[in-house]
């Protein structure tokens, strides 16, 4: 299963960054990496993502969970009927979606740290997300073309 194991890798890469930036920043607080263009900054989102739904805990959790529960049962009885790249970005999916919702259900927000000033903070786990949506977007209009 090593789609579980990768899936498990970035849960533990992505805790281990949140961690880090919780334990020793205060929210609010920015560190300058690349000043006035990239930022160390610490987050604490209560909403989705780019804050959106903020009030709605019990959606937040509830929605993701099963979508996500649904996700890794889909990878671990048909990981060998469909294409790597598929399984990759739906584990991507699956690994960040778990790092946030790990936050959400222990802390009622999500850690994020990563600030390019002219977007939304993100995490590792969004990072994920998106990754994992765009490469299966990628994936679906290359299948799609073989198929037709």
């Amino acid at each position: 299963m090593i789609y579980i194991i990768f899936i498990v890798a970035i849960l533990v890469l992505d805790r281990i960054v949140k961690i880090a930036v919780s334990s020793n920043m205060l929210p609010g607080q920015s560190i300058p990496v690349i000043d006035g263009i990239f930022h160390i900054t610490y987050v604490q989102n209560k909403g989705a993502a780019f804050s959106m739904l903020q009030g709605h805990p019990l959606l937040l959790i509830i929605v993701p969970a099963i979508i996500i529960g649904i996700g890794i049962i889909f990878i671990c009885v048909k990981h060998k009927a469909y294409n790597k790249t598929f399984m990759i970005s739906l584990s991507l999916i699956c690994s960040g979606g778990l790092g946030n919702l790990t936050d959400r259900m222990s802390q009622g927000y999500v850690v994020d740290m990563f600030d390019f000033r002219v977007f939304p903070v993100f995490n590792v786990a969004d990072i994920c997300v998106c990754v994992g949506c765009g490469l299966m977007m990628l994936y679906m209009i290359i299948y799609n073309n073989k198929n037709a």
